[in-house]
């Protein structure tokens, strides 16, 4: 528990860049179901790995909960996906 104190006061002091704080994260809906896995942010949208598939989710949209992250409101699937695939498209990556 000490530890886990100093490390959260040593990353307040550093100070943290959006990216840092969102990334590795799971990402649920708001009944709590796991929607996937939080990979990187690019611009405003959080890409998100769930599965084979990559979705784009708005930062606005995205709400901190400690250990997950919370979509606020209904998830228009195809639109997110549309976003994952373009980023996916853009940055070229096939790691995944």
């Amino acid at each position: 528990m000490v530890l886990v104190n100093i490390a959260s006061k040593k990353k307040k002091e550093e100070g943290t860049s959006k990216e840092e704080d969102l990334i590795c994260r799971f990402v649920v809906d708001g009944a709590g179901r796991e929607i996937g896995e939080s990979i990187t942010l690019k611009e405003d949208i959080l890409i998100v790995k769930k599965g084979k598939k990559f979705l784009g989710i708005p930062v606005k949209h995205i709400e901190d909960k400690g250990s997950t992250l919370l979509v606020k409101g209904l998830i228009d699937l195809e639109k997110a996906e549309e976003l994952g695939e373009r980023w996916l498209k853009k940055e070229g990556f096939d790691g995944f």
